[in-house]
């Protein structure tokens, strides 16, 4: 087996790595010399042992080279030759020059090549998993698109274009996907970790960011700066809510979003499987923020608390499940993307408000723990309380059915002997 095979020989793994033609060939002079050293017994045999690797050919090239000395003063025989063996090499050869010989790889042996064989693959294992590491660390919070390789129970394995494996977690998925084998799946790269030396790249479709890119791939205005993403909020696969802003008078940051009839905001739509997505106008004023924000209902008026974490928003009757939504999604995320907790209201409920009575004015005939625990759960008045059913109360405010049956009947009966 000659240099220009072995080298064949080592290139069946390039085949199977994510590795160029470059750092194959520097490798496999690192190899060679780790092997050279040891079998020369020295640290570095750089001194007397040239490796000349030729990347365009790909092939490289040994040289040992040693100095020429009389027979009976041959001391060192890694840095020196006999004469009487230099001159079976070449007959003018004299005492002083300097032979330089080509190392076949015939003289490594079969031990030596073996070993060659596993430090290569073990270089370029290494090698390999430094680049994967380096690049998907770089990735992170970038979407790729990929083939599903498993689509397995706890979580969705699939393969780039280098054929590196990438995990998406169950977690990590939108709950209405679907994958199988051979389908091509876009995420955003979450996270890269190094777990036993190996890089652990994990993706994700459920993050915020995702939708932010999907967005920015969508929308040129918000990719070149013009439009501003100042908050996303999300329940995966349900329903999401994007406030934004822009700074130039002339661009409506809402249009844009959403495109003609809904051009740009369908592509994003279909993809995170019909996700409903609402597009506010952000604003420094919480009430508008939050009017925008519980969108589609329609606002009568919205009280916030000295403290601005609370907010009592009131609406007509047939406006209230609107403001809720489909599984409470809405008035959560309304709740999430301004920052108030949000406490939806009738207006006949507002409308009386005058006649209403502080539920500290009960405090001799309900326990002050129990006020407090309807103050805590939103409700600091009697009609606040009243406004919800005795089964709201008991789970909201963590009372006993009993309890809450009493708390009624005193605040009714309060009611009932004013109209008398």
């Amino acid at each position: 087996m000659d240099n220009s095979k072995l080298v064949e020989t080592f290139s069946e793994f390039k085949e199977f790595k994510n590795i160029d033609r470059e750092a194959m060939m520097r490798i496999i002079e690192d190899v060679f010399r780790s092997t050279l050293n040891k079998k020369f017994g020295v640290e570095n045999t750089e001194e007397f042992i040239h490796i000349i690797v030729n990347v365009d050919k790909g092939d490289f090239e040994i040289y040992h080279n040693r100095l020429v000395v009389d027979d009976d003063e041959l001391v060192d025989p890694a840095r020196e030759i006999k004469l009487s063996e230099a001159i079976l090499i070449e007959p003018d050869f004299e005492v002083g020059d300097e032979v330089s010989e080509v190392l076949r790889v015939e003289d490594f042996g079969r031990r030596d090549i073996l070993a060659l064989r596993q430090n290569l693959q073990t270089k370029i294992s290494e090698y390999e998993k430094e680049n994967i590491f380096l690049k998907y660390k770089e990735k992170v919070g970038e979407i790729i698109t990929a083939e599903v390789a498993h689509a397995w129970k706890r979580e969705i394995v699939v393969v780039d274009e280098d054929g590196v494996e990438l995990s998406l977690p169950r977690a990590e998925q939108i709950p209405n996907d679907i994958y199988k084998k051979g389908d091509t799946i876009r995420a955003i790269v979450k996270s890269v970790e190094s777990v036993n030396g190996s890089p652990v790249v994990v993706l994700s479709r459920t993050s915020e960011i995702f939708l932010q890119r999907l967005l920015e791939a969508e929308v040129p205005e918000i990719y070149d700066g013009l439009i501003t993403i100042k908050k996303i909020v999300r329940e995966p696969g349900q329903r999401a809510k994007i406030a934004v802003e822009s700074y130039d008078d002339r661009i409506d940051p809402v249009g844009a979003c959403v495109g003609m009839k809904g051009s740009r905001i369908h592509g994003i739509v279909r993809e995170l499987r019909n996700e409903n997505i609402d597009v506010v106008n952000w604003t420094t004023n919480p009430q508008l923020f939050i009017t925008r924000a519980l969108s589609p209902a329609k606002i009568s008026s919205i009280v916030l608390s000295p403290d601005n974490t609370m907010a009592n928003v009131y609406m007509e009757n047939d406006q209230v499940s609107l403001a809720i939504g489909k599984g409470g999604y809405n008035i959560k995320l309304a709740g999430k993307l301004t920052g108030y907790e949000i406490d939806v209201y009738r207006n006949s409920e507002a409308n009386s408000s005058e006649e209403d009575v502080d539920l500290q004015e009960f405090s001799d005939e309900i326990d002050q723990w129990v006020i407090d625990a309807l103050v805590h759960m939103g409700c600091d008045t009697a009609k606040n309380v009243l406004s919800y059913t005795p089964e709201v109360v008991a789970s909201r405010a963590d009372l006993e059915m009993e309890t809450v049956r009493d708390v009624f009947r005193i605040l009714k009966a309060e009611f009932e002997s004013d109209a008398e």
